[in-house]
């Protein structure tokens, strides 16, 4: 990774050229009683509010990132892309926003306020099995049509363009001690991490995964990239089937230390940042903030933590469910 490893003059031209296309989301600091009565007072939480994004989630910073680069002709015959959703929606606002075409491949259990969303934004959708027959048909899409295969989580490109997440955060709430980063295929966290270091590298990189989607976590007990079998976590967002290297490289490099959460705890996240910063997220989304308040809450107790809330994308009666079968696992 020596030449085309994430570099702060990279990442600030990768945030110029995104331009008005993208949203410099809001950095705000959480204060709440609960909140203060889980963490102590002197924790203080600053949340990236990436929900408010084009398309409802960090992923268009991305998937820009890698289409403002592609010719004119490869814009012609244009894009496709495998998600369950966030992705999906990602590459078809950018398809349109650049005058292109998407068609993009997603899992039959994806979320359908998802797949409409996606087909709202102008995109083709076909809808598959799995996540693992996705990719094979995005591979079939890309060689019998010429479309260029936008990945959801892999490459320098996607990797700058997630970095601009990080290079906001930190402009928008200096020294932060800690930074929790959801983790998919490791897209974001490994652009994240990377920019993070480069502007601070005092301050810590948690990745956070659910316990049913732990490839991050046994790539790394395995020093090389690692496939799950089948996703099983309510977060579907970050049902990644496997790690890749690039992503992976940046994340062994940069990332601190790894947590896992249950789906419990992402109702019970969820349930938090809908009653204390009025929010109403994903599973995913709140990832990072079931983190904070309960595998890492006696390590970071009293500092200054950073918390993304990456995505949004969620239907009301889904969102609904999840709440009422929150519990309280954060206040045992």
């Amino acid at each position: 990774m020596s030449g085309d490893q994430p570099t702060l003059e990279k990442i600030r031209s990768t945030r110029a050229r995104l331009g008005e296309r993208v949203v410099r989301t809001p950095v705000r600091r959480l204060e709440d009683d609960r909140l203060d009565r889980l963490l102590g007072p002197a924790t203080q939480v600053f949340l990236k509010e990436e929900l408010f994004q084009k398309t409802g989630s960090f992923k268009p910073r991305g998937a820009l990132s890698v289409m403002l680069d592609l010719a004119p002709d490869a814009l012609a015959r244009g894009v496709t892309a495998v998600s369950a959703g966030n992705h999906a929606m990602a590459v078809g606002y950018a398809a349109r926003s650049l005058k292109s075409s998407a068609k993009v491949v997603m899992p039959k259990n994806a979320n359908p306020f998802r797949v409409q969303g996606c087909r709202d934004l102008g995109a083709e959708v076909e809808l598959v099995d799995d996540v693992h027959t996705a990719f094979a048909r995005v591979h079939e899409i890309q060689e019998q049509e010429g479309r260029t295969f936008v990945h959801p989580f892999e490459g320098e490109k996607t990797a700058l363009g997630t970095a601009t997440v990080a290079l906001e955060f930190l402009e928008d709430a200096p020294e932060l001690d800690a930074v929790i980063v959801p983790i998919g295929g490791g897209g974001l966290i490994a652009g994240m991490a990377a920019a993070v270091k480069l502007l601070r590298p005092q301050t810590l990189v948690f990745g956070v995964e659910p316990e049913g989607a732990d490839s991050m976590h046994r790539s790394f007990a395995a020093g090389q990239p690692q496939k799950i079998e089948a996703v099983r976590t309510i977060a579907d967002s970050l049902g990644a089937p496997h790690a890749a290297p690039y992503s992976f490289a940046l994340c062994r490099r940069y990332v601190d230390e790894l947590v896992l959460v249950s789906d419990d705890q992402l109702r019970a996240g969820m349930d938090l940042l809908f009653r204390s910063a009025k929010l109403a997220v994903e599973p995913a989304g709140a990832a990072a903030t079931a983190a904070l308040c309960g595998p890492l809450r006696q390590r970071l107790g009293g500092k200054r933590v950073g918390v993304v809330v990456c995505g949004a994308n969620i239907d009301p009666q889904t969102f609904a469910t999840h709440l009422a079968a929150a519990k309280p696992v954060f206040d045992s």
